[in-house]
């Protein structure tokens, strides 16, 4: 090879390397996701999930684009929202319960959608099995079908063992209302128990349901699953404090807030795995192909000073037993 030859093959390769550089550092797509509660903003819930996209090497500006909605228990605008997220063609909608996952499915049929809180997603007609979903929906569920809300009275009868009469809080919007109601009739049957219904369908239907609780003689109240009950989570469990009902809730903000006792499923840790389902999608998997996920993590949250107001002991063994004690 002549000096020529061999200067101008260098120059050309030179001249190369630069583009080859940039096309190296050229962006991926972003991914755009679609994020819609029908309950309202929750930074722990929000940040478990991101954390958990962030673990599989998702980053917000980077490859992943997140459009956030919030309905904060106004049912009704949750079919404007998942509308809404269908317009934007997100590549996947990750949703909460039931509540927000009948209107996202109603929305598309093709974009995929990740659901974090169904109670029973095959009853709910969100999926043909937990095995085998079909369709574009997956997920994870609050529980194994809804006796979760047995446990919680036994726990709350144990705080309290001459608990009689037993309130219950529901909101008949909710999707989930029918199977929760049947669920308390039979948990008021095993634990002899007179239970009755109060409807609140809106934050301002709160205030008549505790005062018809108290009309009724009810000496504790056992609050449902629901996206708007979690959105007033402080002003439902002032209202059992000042009517001087013993509560039991789903979820731990409420206890948090000042509620007697909470169990459940760790929220937070369920929108982390949420972020799982969201990769193996973006990487190409379908929904009806990704088996349901049940939750492996519950707390039970005490809340000592509320205990205290309400003039109950709560045992050592009891405490014992509890994720966490507010004092």
């Amino acid at each position: 090879m002549t000096r020529r030859a061999f200067i101008t093959l260098l120059g050309g390769a030179a001249a190369a390397w630069p583009l080859a550089a940039l096309g190296q550092q050229q962006p991926a797509k972003l991914a755009r996701i679609g994020f819609l509660r029908a309950a309202g903003a929750d930074n722990k819930d929000f940040t478990a999930f991101r954390s958990g996209l962030r673990a599989l090497g998702y980053v917000e500006g980077q490859n992943i684009v997140i459009e956030q909605r919030y309905a904060a228990g106004s049912y009704d605008r949750v079919g404007e929202l998942a509308a809404e997220l269908v317009r934007l063609n997100v590549d996947v909608i990750v949703v909460d319960g039931p509540a927000a996952a009948k209107p996202a499915k109603a929305a598309t049929a093709d974009i995929p959608i990740v659901f974090t809180l169904a109670t029973d997603p095959v009853a709910d007609g969100l999926v043909a099995s937990m095995a085998r979903p079909g369709g574009n929906l997956t997920g994870l569920t609050l529980s194994v079908g809804y006796e979760l809300l047995t446990k919680r009275v036994e726990l709350l009868k144990d705080i309290k063992p001459d608990l009689a009469r037993l309130a219950i809080l529901r909101n008949p919007a909710n999707p989930s209302a029918g199977f929760y109601s049947s669920e308390a009739e039979r948990a008021g049957k095993v634990l002899g128990l007179t239970m009755r219904t109060f409807d609140a369908q809106s934050p301002s239907d709160l205030e008549a349901a505790f005062a018809a609780m108290v009309e009724w003689r009810a000496e504790g109240v056992a609050t449902l699953n629901d996206g708007m009950f979690y959105s007033q989570h402080e002003r439902v469990v002032t209202l059992a404090r000042e009517n001087r009902l013993a509560g039991v809730h789903p979820e731990t903000v409420f206890a948090e807030a000042g509620g007697l006792i909470s169990y459940g499923p760790s929220l937070p840790d369920l929108f982390l795995r949420a972020a799982t389902y969201v990769d193996k999608i973006l990487k190409g998997a379908k929904p009806a192909d990704l088996p349901i996920e049940q939750p492996t993590k519950f707390e039970l949250v005490v809340n000592l000073k509320t205990a205290r107001a309400l003039g109950l002991t709560i045992s050592r063994d009891f405490l014992l037993r509890a994720d966490e004690v507010i004092d």
